[in-house]
């Protein structure tokens, strides 16, 4: 996570401003970073290469909101439509197996690859590959620079089934050379491969932010196995700002013990382990959008706000 906003904040105090060009090179270095490390450490540590991470960043910048994902971590905007009704647009793209257009991406980039993309026990994979225990997942954590906020997804996740199209690292379905062995079965290639099976390549959206647009939402692809867009907008627009994060997550865990017949209290009492086949990790962070401030320039520090569920307060993150 602080290598993406190192990258990003050194390219941003550099150019003097925040582009997509700018993210997207802050993505590239981080990938890079990380796959140097992979290189120095895979000889000691060769599960390294089975490493990787979903990454959702969001940058405000002047007015203007910069959005950037690998992944399927989610940013959805809660804006005012119609009527004063809140209404929900996801701004990401969910780069996951599940979703038929990824998968014809796949295809179109392996064409010589049938086994690009698997159905196994009802689930889309790629590779066929189902990871265990040394995969970094998506949690949110909320960094702000200024007018500037940065979320990035990084988690140990008990159980990931390979079905995220883009990552950092992951660096076996990525280089010939970071190959695992056959003494790693649950990683172990058949063939090796002849491009890169995932890619670092952030999906990008700008939006000049409105009047109408009230606050974002930024979470792990938990949530949204649970809640609908437009269901997480309306328990945010209902609900006291206060808390309003872990009203989310309740909200979602509710959803998740309903739909195994439990209660939610029987649910919490699940062991962590075996809580992972229960639900997928979630973690969410709600910003609510000042237009005023949006208007108003500070120096950095003024308006730099660092948190993580509902703190609020002054920053001392001070790269830029």
């Amino acid at each position: 996570k602080l290598s993406y906003i190192y990258h990003l904040a050194g390219l941003a105090r550099a150019n003097g401003t925040i582009s997509e060009d700018i993210l997207r090179n802050a993505f590239s270095a981080t990938e890079d970073g990380f796959l140097a490390l992979v290189r120095r450490s895979c000889g000691i540590k060769p599960l390294i290469a089975a490493i990787g991470s979903c990454c959702l960043v969001g940058v405000i910048w002047r007015g203007t909101l910069y959005v950037a994902n690998l992944g399927d971590s989610r940013a959805v905007i809660g804006y005012l439509g119609r009527s004063n009704k809140i209404v929900a647009e996801q701004l990401t793209r969910d780069h996951n197996a599940s979703i038929e257009e990824v998968r014809q991406e796949l295809r179109s980039l392996h064409p010589d690859d049938s086994h690009i993309v698997v159905m196994k026990h009802g689930v889309w994979r790629i590779k066929g590959i189902i990871q265990f225990d040394v995969g970094l997942h998506a949690t949110v954590t909320a960094v702000f620079i200024c007018v500037l906020t940065v979320v990035c997804s990084l988690v140990f996740a008990y159980e990931l089934v390979h079905q995220v199209s883009r990552s950092i690292g992951d660096a076996y379905l990525k280089k010939p050379e970071f190959s695992l062995d056959p003494s790693f079965p649950r990683f172990h290639l058949s063939e090796p491969i002849r491009r890169p099976v995932l890619t670092a390549e952030p999906s990008l959206c700008t939006r000049v932010l409105q009047p109408s647009d009230k606050f974002l939402i930024f979470a792990s692809d938990g949530l949204w196995e649970h809640l609908t867009n437009q269901q997480a907008v309306e328990i945010v627009s209902n609900s006291p700002r206060a808390g309003i994060a872990r009203r989310l997550i309740k909200t979602a865990l509710n959803e998740a013990a309903r739909k195994r017949e439990m209660r939610y209290d029987d649910l919490k009492k699940v062991d962590k382990g075996i809580r992972r086949f229960f639900h997928d990790d979630i973690t969410v962070v709600v910003i609510f959008i000042d237009q005023e401030s949006l208007s108003t320039k500070m120096p950095v520090l003024e308006q730099s706000v660092k948190g993580f569920a509902d703190s609020i307060g002054p920053s001392n993150f001070n790269i830029l």
